[in-house]
């Protein structure tokens, strides 16, 4: 029983949250300590394997590759259906599916599809000033007030008997009841005014010896109109125009993050290709210098080689294995970044097949011109769009300072049709449209602060503001034409080391036959023929990186003039 009570004093008192973040420290500090004492062992379903081990097991790798040099030196002679990627066994993937998977399923993306949505609604919520508003008021109140000495008056009256008479007049003690009623209309105006329609009802009783019950309405008109300030339809709709370029500000947004990610992953997709094709060639020089190895072996045993160029035979061997294992490893990490992008990254991916790219690169030469690209860059690159759109939305924000900075001058009108007091309730209403009773007033008002400094100054920053973004708008004009020409020198650039790397390839080809041929012959050395290999290999991945860099010039090239390549049909919208 004391337990409990403890407990419950405990958490009634202030200490109890620090109490409790006091167990949460100790359990966070617990868990820490039993994370930093966690072996390596528990992730492993096998037990480790020492490293003499497993330099026997690599030894003991075969490659299932099958070599074929004049194929793999064959040049492209139709670079729209060829393919330096060979068919593996894993998923076949396409840019136009890449594309379509990120659209649905990339986060950033699903993110950026919000703020639409999100800048419809404020823009609605702008919209909505002008909405009519029904209004209605009731009240009952009682007065029940004691008997109390008042002024003294003098008698004013046509009988000269009570004309200049000095009197007292006192309060009664009485009791009162009363209840006001009224309903209304109340109508914004678009010009910055206000009209405002509304029946007032209303019910007097006094309880005593001068009992009395008597009941009056009207029919109220009101209208409010600002003369300077804040007077004119473009002043009051000032922050609905600024919503709706706000609106269209973010759909660019949207959509040039929309072109940003499809761009991401296009790149993605060409580094996956460039993996594959890597370790292609790595599997190749594997499988080459196997192939010298065996010879060799057999060569020494005919008598035909000394025996020394096995060894360099076997360091070629493991040479090409580490190059084997890294492209390997770069194939994982590449396909992993685009899972990344996708959305599509699973926590176990031991049993996951590979992606395997099945779209060739567009290997086509293209002449640009660089005016027209730069022209078309200029009317659809979205920051210059979205930059035209802020400076609109300035000028309107000027325009409604410098109103602002205006006197605030208001006519104000009232007009009352009223009803004679009536002793029943059916008397109601009975003198509104004959016009016997009414009242009405017109005024106008003035306001104005002595030195305007803050109005001023608002005025003031919005045209510096807007002088900003006109400077900024030159240097974006600038960043784009800089872009464009950069862009199509890289894509230059790119195609240039694809005709260098294809010519490259050819000649490591013809030369590693050569020194294998000499080899053969007695004339060079395993090392000398490894060189040569390497060469080749060398040549290869070069002519591999300069596909997969003119496939991301071009892509580059297509979001400086702020689109997109046209692999596959998507909708932006």
């Amino acid at each position: 029983m004391t337990r409990w009570l403890v407990t419950l004093l405990a958490l009634a008192s202030p200490w109890a949250t620090l109490l409790a973040d006091e167990v949460t420290d100790t359990r966070a500090r617990q868990r820490l300590e039993k994370t930093e004492g966690r072996a390596l062992e528990t992730y492993s379903p096998q037990p480790g394997v020492p490293l003499h081990d497993a330099v026997k097991q690599q030894q003991q790798r075969k490659s299932s590759v099958t070599v074929d040099l004049k194929s793999a030196l064959k040049p492209f002679d139709n670079p729209e259906s060829d393919s330096i990627v060979p068919p593996g066994q894993g998923s076949q993937v396409t840019i136009a599916d890449i594309r379509q998977r990120a659209l649905q399923n990339n986060l950033q993306i699903k993110v950026a599809k919000m703020d639409p949505e999100l800048a419809r609604q404020s823009l609605r919520e702008e919209q909505a000033k002008f909405d009519q508003v029904i209004f209605a008021y009731a009240k009952y109140a009682e007065k029940d007030t004691p008997a109390m000495s008042g002024d003294k008056v003098i008698l004013k009256s046509d009988n000269a008997l009570l004309n200049g008479e000095l009197a007292k007049l006192n309060l009664d003690a009485q009791k009162k009841e009363f209840w006001d009623v009224e309903a209304g209309v109340k109508v914004p105006l678009r010009t910055g005014g206000t009209v405002t329609l509304s029946a007032p009802l209303e019910n007097r009783q006094s309880l005593g010896k001068f009992a009395s019950d008597q009941y009056r309405s009207a029919l109220r008109f009101s209208f409010s109109q600002p003369l300077l300030r804040n007077a004119g339809q473009q002043v009051n709709e000032a922050s609905i125009r600024v919503a709706e370029l706000d609106r269209d500000s973010v759909q660019l947004k949207t959509r040039l993050q929309t072109i940003r990610i499809v761009a991401t992953v296009d790149k993605a997709y060409w580094e996956l290709y460039e993996a594959w094709a890597a370790l292609d060639v790595r599997k190749n020089q594997f499988e080459y210098a196997s192939q010298n190895l065996a010879m060799v072996k057999r060569r020494v045993q005919e008598g035909l080689t000394a025996a020394v160029e096995i060894n360099r035979a076997d360091i070629g061997v493991a040479d090409r294995m580490e190059a084997l294992i890294v492209a390997e490893t770069n194939l994982k990490l590449a396909q992993r970044q685009l899972q990344f992008l996708l959305n599509d990254l699973p926590d176990d991916q031991a049993g996951q097949s590979p992606w395997v790219p099945m779209t060739a690169p567009s290997l086509v030469k293209f002449e640009f011109d660089r005016a027209h690209l730069i022209r078309d860059a200029l009317d659809s690159r979205i920051e210059l769009l979205d930059q035209e759109l802020k400076l609109s939305a300035d000028l309107v924000q000027i325009d409604y300072l410098q109103n602002q900075t205006l006197p605030l001058f208001t006519l104000d009108y009232q007009y009352g049709a009223l009803s004679g007091s009536g002793d029943r309730f059916g008397d109601i209403g009975q003198d509104l449209f004959g016009g016997r009773y009414r009242d009405w007033s017109v005024g106008l008002k003035f306001e104005m602060p002595v030195s305007n400094e803050a109005r001023k100054a608002k005025l003031d920053r919005a045209v510096a503001q807007r002088m900003q973004r006109l400077t900024t708008k030159t240097l974006q004009t600038l960043t784009v034409k800089r872009e464009i020409h950069d862009s199509l020198d890289k894509v230059e650039q790119n195609w240039q080391r694809i005709i260098a790397a294809r010519q490259q390839v050819l000649v490591a080809g013809i030369n590693y036959e050569a020194e294998l041929k000499q080899f053969n012959e007695g004339l060079r050395t395993m090392t000398e023929v490894l060189e040569t290999l390497t060469r080749l290999g060398e040549a290869q991945l070069k002519e591999i990186r300069a596909i997969s860099d003119y496939q991301v010039a071009l892509v580059d090239m297509a979001y400086a003039t702020g689109t997109v390549l046209g692999h596959g049909q998507i909708s932006l919208q």
